[in-house]
Formats: C-alpha cells, structure tokens, sequence
C-alpha cells in the first residue's frame, strides 16, 4: 500500500513563492572553498565537504528556509526597484524595511500588500543580516539608516505579541477522545499526549529516536523506565532532559500511550513517530514532517468541539502547535520553576508567556511592602 503522505500547504493565489530561491542564492549560502594557494588537495577538499556540512548544522532546517525565503525577497525587491542586494547598502535596507512596515508594496508580485508586523520585519533583518555575512560581508544593524528606521517602526506599530489558545488538560482528553484505536490511532494518540506532558514542540516530537544515534538527523531519544520516560532533546536552546512521569489512567497515560505505539508498530529502532500505509495497519521507516502535528491538534480541536462557539475558521486560527506547550504551562499546578525547566526556558518570564491562566496576585508587592 502507498505510504502516508505529508501534504505542505499551497502558496496563497497573489503572493510570492519565496520557495524558489535562485539557485544562485543557494550555492553561495554553502560557499566554503579552499584558498586558491592550497587548493586541489584531495584530504582538504573532503575537509571542505565537513566544514560545509557543520556550518548547515549551526542552524535548524527551519531557520535556514526561513532565511532562504528572506533572501529572495529582498533580492527581488531590489531588483523591482532598479537595485542590487549586494553589496549591503543600510540605505536601502532602510527603505526596504518601511516598505515592509508600510504595506506600500512589499510583495514583489502586487503593487499593495498588508503591512508586516514588527516581529516579522525584525526577524526578515536577521535573515538579512546572516545572509550577507555567509557572502563575505558585515551589515551593521546599528547604522542609523537601520536603526532608526527600525525604532520608528517599532514605536509607532508594535503590538502585544498574539497568543495561541492554550490546550488545558480538559481539551487534550477530549482530543484524544476522538482517535480511534488503530495503528494511526495510536500514534497520534502518543504524539498528543507526549507532547502535552512534556511541552514539547512539534519539532522535537516528530525528531525523536528510539536510541541515542539511531539516525543522523536525530534531534533526540527516548528511555522508558518503571516511573516514566526520559527524553534526551537537542532542542532550540541546547540539548536538555525531559521528564515525563506515568499518568494516573493507562487511557491518558503518555508513557503507555507510546509504549503501545511501539509495540504495536513493532518499532525498536530509528524515528520514533513515522507514517503508516494508506490503510493505517502497517508503519513505514519515514518520519513525520513536524507540520503533521499541527494538523492534528487542528483536528481533533474540531473533532472534539473546542471552543464550537466560534466559526471554524476562528478555532483553527486559534490552536497550533504550541497550544500544547502553553496548555501545560497553563494547567500544572506544581512551583513554576518545574514548568520552566520542563519547557526548556532559560527565564520564569518567558515561561509566564505561555501560562494563559495564573494567579497573577498569588505574590502581593502591596501588601508586602506595608500597604
């Protein structure tokens, strides 16, 4: 039977295909040669080939796409404007940045479009930013044309950042209500589960193996002990340990939970989570694309009838894969430093971001300082 499939999400009709990055663009982002004086030695050329591979590895997959695609499109609003990209110039990466800020013409394929949010235009900068210096070259993000550009952006448009809506533990049980016990069934039942009670990203789900060095592109394994299961991440921040102790119910239990997807799929080796044939009875050595996560918490959120008050298009807007980091933030009720470390933050105030419900008086300054 013809193996489960992941299906990306087409490009909206109107804007830009930043996916087709020249291929120009791509092979100067992995330009690590040798000087021409000791060039055509065989053991240094291999030695190029590692370098080369290392310095893929200093940022996620993710990342670099992201910078890929912010290449592109400043390259091509160059172009539209009677410009190059190279070398830097921070005039007109000044004038690109309000154009961004603008919506006066910011997609290179319309003459309008809607006004980037500051988030989006600082990171297109950091993408910017990296790009020049993988060319040979330094762009000062402190030069005033840049600078100043970016903090009159950032006065005049900056919001609070918009949250997902958390999945609290009344939610993921519905959710996983809804699966049925097949072979898919179950799957999906640990990936929901396990990330919830770990806090997990979409990403360090679906980059799990069963041993440490099972696969080389490995972003961590797992160990099930008696109390529970140990995961060894390579996360955003640095490799770390999550815990996840055993649940009170075998049905809702994450440590069971995977122990059945394992057995069942007869998996001992490799990608934890993988696709299953068509007809869900048997799992292939592929593993899931990280955006298989969010399409089931997408899912089951409607399957369930979370928050059915609303349009469906709303609750689908609503929920992604980080509802289920913030669900836990939100629901243990344990000392938040134990959610901190859980999640990986490197602050308590990065981790009071993703509890959407909190005693926020539990600590009362008023009364504390006398009053």
């Amino acid at each position: 039977m013809p193996s489960e499939t992941e299906k990306s999400t087409p490009t909206p009709s109107g804007e830009p295909d930043d996916d087709r990055v020249d291929a120009s663009d791509q092979e100067e982002n992995d330009d690590i040669a040798l000087p021409s004086h000791v060039a055509g030695s065989g053991t240094l050329d291999r030695l190029v080939d590692t370098a080369r591979d290392y310095a893929r590895a200093a940022a996620s997959e993710n990342t670099l796409r992201a910078y890929a695609k912010d290449w592109a499109h400043f390259a091509r609003w160059c172009r539209m404007k009677g410009a190059e990209p190279l070398p830097p110039s921070p005039e007109m990466i000044g004038l690109y940045l309000a154009d961004l800020a603008s919506g006066s013409g910011s997609s290179p394929s319309q003459s309008a479009s809607r006004p980037l949010s500051v988030s989006t235009i600082d990171r297109r900068l950091s993408g910017l930013t990296w790009n020049y210096a993988q060319r040979g070259f330094i762009l000062d993000r402190r030069n005033r044309h840049i600078a100043t550009v970016l903090a009159g952006i950032k006065r005049k448009h900056a919001r609070p950042p918009v949250q997902k809506e958390a999945i609290l533990a009344e939610d993921i049980l519905a959710m996983v209500a809804t699966l049925p016990y097949d072979l898919r069934g179950l799957r999906d039942r640990a990936i929901l589960l396990l990330g919830y009670a770990g806090g997990l990203r979409r990403s360090e789900i679906v980059s799990l193996d069963v041993h440490k060095d099972d696969t080389p592109d490995s972003g961590g394994w797992i160990e099930i002990l008696e109390k529970g299961a140990l995961l060894t991440l390579n996360a955003k921040t640095g490799w770390r340990e999550v815990e996840i102790g055993r649940g009170s119910k075998d049905q809702t239990c994450p440590v069971r939970a995977l122990e059945q997807w394992l057995h069942f799929a007869k998996i001992d080796f490799g990608p934890v989570f993988v696709g299953t044939s068509r007809d869900g009875t048997r799992a292939s050595e592929t593993r899931l694309n990280n955006k298989h996560v969010a399409r089931l918490i997408k899912r089951t959120v409607l399957d369930a009838g979370i928050r059915s008050e609303l349009p469906e298009k709303d609750r689908l807007a609503l929920f992604s894969g980080h509802s289920l980091r913030a669900g836990l933030a939100s629901s243990a009720e344990v000392d938040e430093r134990y959610v901190q470390k859980q999640l990986g933050h490197a602050s308590a105030e990065m981790t009071r971001r993703y509890q959407r419900r909190r005693d926020r008086f539990r600590v009362n300054l008023t009364k504390a300082a006398g009053l």
